[in-house]
């Protein structure tokens, strides 16, 4: 049984973006739910997509008129403005007994994250979080960063589909200072949402990532390794911490 709706993580080098964020969702259409978006209790409204099986939870056990802890995975497709794809819903105490039903495709960890929610139990403390409210975890490359004016980018890869296809990987630009000595590093980030942007708590270093050497002639830049089916590429499984008491500290 999961006691949290972030799995733990299971490689050194294993990709992800996901968070969780409280708010009422509120669909662009009542007869179509999967599109809208969240009304988070900070009063930012977020453009937001329903994936996969938790539609159904949202169709038939969830009062979309109260505040829920939306688990989520973050994407940004305008500069300055966070969009999220909803995967769960983190509230043991009232939707230990929902039975989600199939509901079209979603990732691995999305079915396991509704999952947990049908086995979960019905314990109001559950539904509290260690790290509380608006917190994501980001793992991938770091491929930008500006620590002067607190910005970075994180590359992501997605794990391959149920049909062979590998998704195209996807950038997450986010506020916090990584010294430029880490760029190319594969990089452990927890973040805070403040607004619509993605703010740095801590970062890990893991370790380099695996470039590809130049194919076709000098000059053409390297590319990453993907790895197997988690998407992980190879390298050192050792570390390093550090700590950013404040994104703007």
């Amino acid at each position: 049984m999961r006691q949290h709706p972030i799995s733990p993580v299971t490689e050194p080098l294993q990709y992800r973006a996901i968070g969780v964020v409280r708010g009422q969702y509120v669909p662009s259409d009542s007869e179509q739910l999967t599109r809208g978006l969240i009304r988070t209790d900070d009063g930012s409204e977020i453009d937001a997509v329903v994936l996969g099986r938790v539609l159904s939870l949202v169709r038939r056990h969830l009062d979309l008129e109260r505040s829920h802890l939306w688990v989520v995975y973050p994407r940004c497709r305008e500069p300055g403005a966070l969009h999220l794809q909803m995967v769960g819903v983190w509230e043991p105490s009232t939707l230990s007994e929902a039975e989600p039903e199939a509901d079209g495709e979603a990732e691995p960890e999305a079915l396991a994250t509704v999952e947990a929610l049908a086995t979960a139990e019905a314990e109001p403390s559950s539904d509290a979080l260690p790290e509380g409210d608006d917190y994501f975890s980001v793992r991938g490359e770091l491929i930008y960063t500006r620590p002067d004016a607190k910005e970075l980018v994180v590359k992501v890869r997605q794990r391959p589909r149920p049909d062979g296809s590998r998704p195209q990987p996807f950038k997450l630009p986010l506020r916090g200072e990584v010294p430029l000595a880490h760029l190319r590093h594969f990089v452990s980030l927890d973040l805070r949402r403040l607004g619509h942007h993605l703010e740095l708590e801590h970062f890990e270093v893991i370790g380099p990532v695996a470039q590809r050497g130049n194919r076709g002639g000098k000059g053409r830049p390297q590319r990453p390794v993907s790895g197997g089916p988690s998407g992980s590429p190879s390298g050192p499984k050792a570390g390093h911490r550090s700590a950013v008491s404040r994104p703007g500290g």
